[in-house]
């Protein structure tokens, strides 16, 4: 990238999670944009601090120490800006957030398979959880309608519906309830609206929920004609929406906002961004996914070639709202996960204590077993909910599993751990299940949303970053799509180094294999695959001369088959998950 495309300013991005605040500086180094430094401090938009800005500011003051130059006024303890002569200070500042409850949402929608559909698709990209829903099909009459949004009281409300031109009076008999129940609610109780259907309806609706709604916002139809869905403009509308509601929730948020000039994001919003961008960057037939499992939420945000889908899972974090997990499964598919035998009440100790200390660490080899099968079960439901959302035409092998997909990108606190890259990469394909051939990196520094919202101020600044190694490469992982006997041969492959020297690996059914390949090298692999096995170049075929690259943990085979199918004797799949433990330099 040529220097004088860089102007020399420094940009701050704060992160505040629900259960760790983070403050990173980027600046120019040598002509380009580089990662410099992060700074942590607990996060504090719960009692007994109950303001968000405290937490940014002891962020900043650990970053403050790494960097050895001010960046607060000593007195204010407000942020310096711009840079002064002296080098304390930054040029600008841009804010990502994903703590604070999880926002009540009621979604409305006419057809329940179509612009209802939409709706809720919408609605799942920000921190929400659909309380009720209305459509044309509802079989309860008004004032039981009414009586319904009155008990959840929602945050927010999504309304789509009819087609651009359409028809607009059953619209008008869906928001009647609304309007009722908006008007017997006290009126800083009322929800934020945003309405995403008919254009031609925008002057009605401000007439019929306008004075009712605490903010009332619009966006272009997400369902224009019954067979185009266009999302985009309206996600952008709602993480604005997004940051109003948490403004009135999280005390302090506005000091920040105030400091960024207005650019603050919902953190999930700033991720799905980023990978909008660098879906259409690297221009792959395959899907580009990035994972994001942290104590507020599960993000899953995923590119493809002519559509981007972003859901953000708050009942799957693992911080305060960890005990929801067990509304959407079992102790023991979570146990399944589990290297160690662990009785089933540690399992729902454990749940509630995390619950309580959302930031408490794992400080025995049980709890940190229990940690990593929690965290698989939580992205596991994640992933297995947002395949649903995927784009049918997207490239795949088998319809019931993940598209394919390069390259994986997994951030949280549950993934980012650059000391375990090989728990890590056991966590994703243990719950993600990648088919195919990937790359999979480790964003160890969760710099993604923040990237995302820094590409509004800076879009060179993204773009840099990435190229400078501010992310962990993990490896190549193949994830070949086969069932057959535990130990029958699926596949030989080949890898041809820089320096003209050969590995080779025969992978076994039920098995995990690794060849060496560093970071930064690349190596030419060939891949004979067994009768039925596909690689994603079709059963049967194999690969010859594909150019890859390495990583942390160089090429990974997975063998043991996609849907991954674990044994159901319990000591027996324990010793499995050790071995495979053991293969990635888990221990």
């Amino acid at each position: 990238m040529p220097t004088s495309l860089v102007t020399s300013n420094s940009l701050l991005a704060i992160d505040v999670g629900a259960a760790n605040t983070r403050a990173v500086l980027f600046d120019v180094i040598e002509g380009e944009y580089r990662f410099v430094a992060s700074g942590v401090a607990p996060s504090t938009a719960e009692a007994p601090v109950k303001d968000v800005s405290e937490g940014a500011r002891n962020a900043i003051e650990a970053l403050q120490n790494i960097l050895k130059k001010p960046l607060l006024e000593t007195s204010a303890r407000s942020l310096i800006m711009p840079s002064q002569p002296d080098g304390s200070g930054v040029d600008s500042l841009v804010v990502t957030i994903s703590a604070g409850p999880s926002i009540r949402a009621l979604v409305v929608g006419l057809l329940k398979d179509v612009s209802f559909d939409s709706a809720r698709r919408l609605t799942e990209s920000t921190y929400a959880r659909i309380m009720d829903t209305l459509h044309l099909g509802d079989q309860r009459k008004p004032e039981q309608q009414i009586d319904s949004i009155l008990r959840i009281r929602p945050d927010m409300v999504i309304i789509a519906g009819g087609t651009d031109g359409g028809a607009s009076r059953s619209v008008q008999k869906l928001l009647e309830p609304i309007g009722l129940a908006s008007y017997l609610m006290p009126e800083e109780k009322r929800p934020a609206v945003l309405y995403a259907g008919n254009d031609k309806l925008a002057d009605e609706i401000k007439t019929l929920v306008g004075s009712l709604a605490s903010t009332l916002h619009f966006s272009p139809n997400i369902r224009p004609s019954l067979e185009t869905e266009d999302i985009d403009p309206a996600e952008l509308e709602l993480a604005q929406m997004t940051m109003t509601i948490r403004k009135k929730q999280l005390k302090g948020l506005d000091v920040l906002d105030l400091w960024a000039g207005g650019h603050t994001l919902p953190t999930a919003y700033a991720t799905g961004r980023m990978v909008r961008f660098l879906s259409k960057v690297y221009g792959s037939p395959k899907g580009l996914l990035s994972v994001d499992l942290g104590s507020s939420s599960a993000v899953i945000a995923a590119g493809f070639q002519n559509k981007s889908v972003l859901k953000t899972f708050p009942h799957f974090g693992l911080g305060e709202n960890i005990t929801s997990l067990l509304n959407y499964t079992t102790i023991d598919d979570i146990l399944r996960w589990s290297s160690l035998d662990i009785p089933p009440s540690v399992i729902q100790n454990y749940l509630y204590q995390k619950a309580l200390y959302p930031s408490a660490i794992s400080a025995t080899k049980e709890d940190f077993a229990i940690s990593q099968a929690v965290a698989k079960q939580a992205l596991f439901l994640a992933m297995q909910a947002a395949l649903h959302d995927f784009p049918k035409d997207a490239a795949s092998i088998k319809p019931n599993l993940a598209p394919l997909f390069d390259p994986i990108i997994a951030g949280g606190s549950a993934l980012s751990d650059a000391s375990r890259p090989g728990q890590s990469l056991l966590l994703l394909l243990d719950s993600v299940q990648p088919v195919g051939i990937s790359t999979v990196i480790l964003d160890q520094n969760n710099l993604m949303p923040m990237l995302g919202a820094a590409a509004s101020q800076n879009n060179i600044l993204p773009v840099q970053v990435l190229e400078s190694g501010a992310f962990l490469s993990v490896g190549t992982v193949i994830s070949p799509v086969v069932s057959a006997r535990y130990g029958q041969t699926i596949l030989k492959a080949k890898v041809v180094y820089e320096s003209g020297t050969e590995a080779k690996v025969d992978l076994k059914y039920g098995f995990l294999e690794t060849l060496p390949l560093a970071s930064g090298e690349t190596g030419k692999i060939t891949i004979q695959v067994s009768r039925g096995v596909d690689i994603g170049f079709g059963p049967g075929r194999g690969v010859k001369g594909l150019t890859i690259t390495g990583g942390a943990l160089g090429v990974v085979f997975d063998g043991r088959g996609r849907p991954l199918d674990l044994p159901s004797d319990p000591v027996r799949r324990r010793e499995l998950i050790k071995k495979w433990n053991w293969t990635l330099g888990g221990g």
